[in-house]
């Protein structure tokens, strides 16, 4: 049986996990809250912790961070229609 990347070439998957606000919620809040959770993620402690979970932290700014969802929605919504997947009726 071959592998996913010998039948699909350029397959990429993981999971992965983010912290979000809703949109009208002033920048400087976002910024404060980027900051601080960034700080959190650069904390030894954190870092074992998560990798002792399988994590690894990714600390990146709020334009980064929304950079990243944009193309993971792409991607998945490339994967949805190629596949034909229709939401339960």
């Amino acid at each position: 049986m071959p592998t996913v990347a010998e039948f699909f070439p350029g397959y990429e998957a993981s999971t992965w996990y983010g912290i979000g606000a809703p949109r009208k919620t002033p920048t400087l809040i976002v910024d404060l809250l980027n900051s601080r959770i960034n700080a959190s993620l650069a904390d030894p402690t954190v870092q074992s912790k998560l990798a002792v979970l399988g994590y690894t932290p990714f600390p990146n700014s709020p334009a980064q961070f929304g950079k990243f969802i944009a193309t993971e929605t792409e991607k998945w919504a490339k994967v949805i229609r190629m596949a034909n997947i229709k939401p339960p009726q």
